[in-house]
């Protein structure tokens, strides 16, 4: 069962770990906003609470989306900005720094980064 401070919780940690490290990769993927369907999609950065991808339909605030990459299960994120055919997105749940060490070593391009938060 999940309590309200757990929620909480994650809320913070989300919020902090935006600044958290980044990582530039190009990796193809496909997104689906709520009531929508799927389009293939370049995932641009990832972190563990988040990533930045390609979205030519605009895209809102707050609009629930899943994000399928290679070999894993769609993950749910919510919208947090849009921006010329650009979608920055939260994961409703953080993602295991295992499976995010595995995906960067498979498909990282460049060194890691900080946004500007």
């Amino acid at each position: 069962m999940v309590t309200e401070q757990t929620i909480q919780r994650y809320e913070v940690a989300a919020q902090e770990d935006r600044c958290g490290p980044r990582t530039r990769l190009r990796i193809p993927g496909q997104l689906r906003a709520s009531g929508g369907r799927a389009f293939q999609t370049v995932v641009n950065d990832l972190s563990i609470s988040g990533f930045s991808a390609s979205a030519i339909n605009r895209m809102h605030p707050g609009q629930l989306c899943w994000m399928t990459l290679p070999g894993l299960e769609s993950l749910q994120a919510e919208v947090i900005w849009w921006d010329n055919s650009q979608v920055g997105c939260a994961f409703a749940e953080l993602l295991s720094p295992i499976v995010h060490d595995n995906i960067v070593s498979k498909f990282q391009s460049t060194s890691v980064y900080r946004s500007a938060c």
